[in-house]
């Protein structure tokens, strides 16, 4: 048995005994190319990535396939054209068994280093591209399966075991408050609360220096608060436990969410005390779509509550309840940009689903996934099915929601009417729903047509409403959005004092809270580094784009992933160009072909 490891410096061993290794780091380079690329690659391709420097690259690429084969002692692999690797079982890579879903966790408290650490291939920048774009994603992938793995564990009950998992987390990536937040929890869970402050310190100090950000409530919060107890005494019985969760729902939707939250951890409480394992899996739902979705900055502790409602769901048979829990498992990771966990518990709500609301719901949630993603085939199918299922079940709300997001997605390949027709009938039905929590969202959209159609009077009217809105509201993205789009503006009216102000309060306001939407974050980034570069204001947009890449990269956002290589182009970086039409080849974007043009 073969393993290889691709993790820190690169190695193969077998039967636990290392072996001599290839020869040359540009065989190494194809060998993972290879292992985590989508599809076989053709022998022309891998021979221009790697050995295009090269008197005879496709000689030079024979040479290096030769090698590996050598090397690895196995004589009918890595074989004709496109190349076919034809392991099988005989070998095992380590990136595949820490990222994939249904593995064992346990290899994710060893995976240590980047991918293929310390090694660059400066006369190959088109691999280098690919390596920087690869090393960002699999360090998200295995973040999320240790963040994943300990909300399970907690929810679980099993929080010495959620330690490790939630301190991996916080090595993968220590910048993000929701990894800290996470083994906070896990260390007051287990009873250590010495060491769950001394990591709030920790996490306070560590964004104070590196961001010049607050920590939020909910960090220091997680030291003291688990999702079940009630703030004030629970009432007596299972029918009390019943009014509380009415009414939990009710002060939610109504936008008392203190007075809900309060409700519905009452709910929780007491459906637990008499042992009513239905009753609790809905409140817990509740409770975790509530922390969710109506409470910035507690996505950890909504989901802790979501994995428990799966627990007693699967318990008790309740599938409605099970579908809601995984779609909202689902909504948190496709925020925070964690796409293939994303996917996963999307798929899982997909197979419980049953009725028009429901896949209405979830396919939204696809689209949107899929559409950050820049996979707009995918995106268009799964939200055109989302608003015909819920104009079937007459879910206005949801219809106007997978409205905005198509027209979104129409907005970004710049077709033009098709996003402003979807936008239209959006908020036709806001407006008659009342929903004025949502307004911001499609009005800022909408915006952001009349001002590329010259329209800026009536732009300006409409984004500043939506600032005030969304400021009332508190919700970052939607401040986010309105702010980006009146730097946009003031840009368009060569007012540039004026636009940096706005487009750094849109970065601000996008990253205020550790649940943030991590497209807005992107989408905000790359109008700020457009109207520098346009500026010739090199000192700003360079450090912003760098952001902008790590980000794209971290959150496998291919589409700004391409848009941060042609903003090096235009600052100078030859090479960047090239990297941009690779890696936007997959793309179907007519937008980005206008660019590359």
């Amino acid at each position: 048995m073969l393993t290889i490891q691709l993790l820190g410096p690169p190695y193969v061993e077998r039967d636990g005994v290392a072996i001599r290794p290839p020869r040359g780091r540009k065989a190494w380079a194809l060998l993972s190319y290879l292992l985590l690329a989508e599809r076989p690659q053709g022998r022309r391709h891998l021979a221009e990535l790697l050995f295009g420097d090269a008197e005879d690259p496709l000689g030079a690429l024979r040479w290096a396939l030769a090698e590996l084969r050598r090397a690895l002692d196995l004589p009918d692999v890595l074989t004709g054209d496109p190349v076919r690797l034809a392991f099988g079982d005989r070998v095992t890579v380590d990136v595949h068994q820490v990222v994939r879903d249904d593995a064992d966790p346990a290899p994710l408290l060893a995976a240590g280093g980047d991918l293929l650490a310390d090694m660059n291939l400066s006369a190959s920048p088109a691999f280098e591209s690919w390596l920087l774009v690869e090393r960002h994603r699999v360090s998200a992938r295995i973040e999320a399966r240790c963040r994943q793995v300990a909300v399970a564990l907690l929810a679980a009950g099993q929080a010495k075991e959620a330690v490790g998992y939630a301190a991996r987390a916080v090595a993968r990536n220590p910048l993000e408050e929701g990894n800290h937040e996470l083994l906070v929890r896990s260390l007051a869970a287990t009873g250590d609360r010495t060491a769950a402050l001394r990591q709030i310190a920790v996490c306070e100090d560590l964004l104070r220096r590196e961001l010049g950000l607050d920590a939020s409530a909910a960090l220091r919060e997680a030291a003291a608060v688990s999702t079940g107890n009630p703030v004030a005494p629970a009432l007596s019985g299972r029918a009390a436990g019943s009014s509380q969760l009415d009414a939990g729902r009710a002060a939610i939707v109504a936008g008392a969410v203190d007075a809900g939250l309060q409700c519905l951890r009452r709910a929780v409480a007491e459906a637990a005390r008499c042992g009513d394992a239905g009753l609790q899996g809905r409140a817990l739902a509740a409770l975790g779509g509530a922390l969710v979705h109506a409470v910035r900055g507690r996505d950890a502790e909504g989901s802790i509550a979501l994995h428990e409602a799966i627990t007693l769901s699967i318990r008790t048979g309740d599938r409605a309840t099970a579908a809601r829990a995984y779609r909202e498992l689902g909504f948190v990771e496709v925020q925070a940009g964690r796409r293939d966990t994303a996917g996963a518990w999307l798929s899982k709500a997909q197979d419980t689903a049953e009725t028009d609301a429901e896949f209405a719901a979830l396919l939204g949630l696809r689209g949107m996934n899929a559409s950050d993603h820049g996979d707009y085939p995918a995106a268009f199918g799964y939200l055109n099915d989302s608003v015909e299922r819920a104009v079937r079940c007459e879910d206005h709300r949801q219809q106007a929601w997978s409205l905005s997001i198509l027209a979104r997605a129409h907005l970004l390949r710049a077709e033009r009417d098709q996003a402003a027709a979807a936008l239209q009938r959006s908020l036709d039905l806001i407006l008659k729903q009342r929903w004025m929590a949502f307004l911001p969202w499609p009005q800022t959209l909408l915006a952001e047509l009349d001002l590329i159609a010259g329209k800026l009077d009536e732009a300006g009217d409409a984004l500043e409403h939506a600032w005030e809105l969304a400021c009332q509201l508190g919700d970052p993205c939607w401040e986010g959005m309105a702010a980006r789009g009146l730097g946009l503006l003031n840009a368009t009216r060569a007012d540039y004092r004026t636009a940096t102000k706005w487009q750094d309060e849109a970065g601000f306001r996008c990253v205020r809270v550790p649940d943030r939407y991590q497209w807005v974050h992107a989408y905000a980034l790359d109008a700020a580094i457009a109207t520098a570069v346009r500026q010739g204001d090199r000192d700003r947009a360079v450090p912003l784009l760098d952001t902008l890449a790590q980000l794209a990269a971290h959150c496998d956002m291919r589409e700004f992933v391409v848009r941060a290589h042609l903003h090096r182009w235009r600052l100078g970086d030859g090479a960047a160009l090239g990297s941009a039409r690779r890696l936007g080849a997959t793309i179907d974007n007519p937008a980005l072909e206008e660019l590359f043009a």
